[in-house]
């Protein structure tokens, strides 16, 4: 009898751990928490850290950060948690969770392309919390990324006489409020190769090949709708605009800006939008590289996040 309780006792145990894993938001530390805490928050939304992880995050804690990453619930390695409702409230549930788990009070934040907008939002409600606020690729306002995005792939699809042109003039007659609208617009841009430089190094050439060996390359390819949906039903993210918030941010000295000059979310105007806001000695447009900067230009990305932290 005694045999037969404690085999149930382990079967319901392993039963249970398994919901609470699969009900955890994954996030990760590296380097001495003594260090001042990097909380690297990621694109998407529906996609994760595994890029910026396997790529940066250890090379960052060598120069002196305590670096944390986590995936967002509903995308890569915090896929699997139920009954999520994709809310900028729970957003920031989740983030204060995974400080708290890590034992920091106080962190500066990267927010790459989508993590830069949540990073934002969350500095807005918690000022106190965040020290330091760096934009990675991020966008100044979703609506006139997509106007380049439609720009540029159709200069690319006229001068190719692609039979893809039809669909960037279908896309300049949609609703621009429209999830259908932001989805097909980040759909041509991938096509047009928007996201990767015209001349990759070979760094990164090889950088690129060595994270796709990895166990965890099936996530850097992976994104998820649920998180898309959610966050266009409930918060309308496609229409955000940051200006006021980076506005907020530089009047304290604490924002700054890294994106790669090929970047095909951004333009010049742009690129000088940022520059004006965040003030020309905290805006770094590093060449040959484009949407993922710390992969493309990895030397020189962790080189700008030690001088921006070194900022006072």
């Amino acid at each position: 009898m005694k045999k037969s309780l404690l085999i149930i006792a382990a079967i319901l145990y392993t039963l249970f751990s398994t919901q609470a894993n699969a009900q955890e938001i994954y996030s990760k530390a590296y380097g001495e928490k003594t260090n001042p805490a990097l909380l690297f928050m990621h694109g998407g939304p529906g996609y994760n850290s595994v890029s910026f992880e396997l790529s940066t995050a250890q090379l960052l804690a060598e120069k002196g950060f305590y670096v944390i990453v986590y995936d967002q619930r509903g995308g890569g390695r915090s896929k699997e948690i139920n009954d999520s409702k994709y809310t900028l409230d729970e957003a920031f549930n989740d983030i204060n969770n995974v400080m708290k788990k890590h034992g920091v009070q106080k962190t500066s934040i990267m927010g790459h392309s989508w993590g830069g907008t949540l990073g934002l939002h969350y500095a807005m409600k918690y000022p106190n919390k965040v020290e330091k606020f760096i934009m990675v690729d991020s966008p100044l306002s979703y609506q006139e990324s997509f106007k380049v995005i439609i720009k540029r792939c159709k200069e690319k699809y006229t001068a190719e006489k692609s039979p893809n042109l039809q669909y960037i003039l279908m896309l300049e007659k949609m609703d621009t409020t429209s999830l259908e609208y932001s989805s097909y617009c980040f759909m041509n841009a991938m096509q047009c190769g928007l996201y990767s430089p015209k001349n990759q190094s070979p760094e990164s050439q090889k950088l690129y090949q060595e994270l796709s060996k990895l166990p965890e390359a099936k996530y850097m390819s992976d994104m998820t709708r649920e998180p898309v949906m959610g966050f266009y039903t409930n918060e309308k993210y496609t229409l955000m605009n940051m200006t006021p918030m980076i506005e907020n941010l530089a009047s304290k000295g604490k924002i700054y800006g890294i994106y790669g000059a090929e970047d095909g979310l951004f333009d010049e105007a742009q690129f000088e939008k940022f520059k004006n806001l965040m003030g020309e000695d905290n805006f770094s447009k590093i060449e040959n590289a484009s949407h993922s900067v710390f992969i493309d230009q990895r030397e020189q990305f962790v080189d700008l996040i030690s001088w921006y932290m070194s900022n006072e």
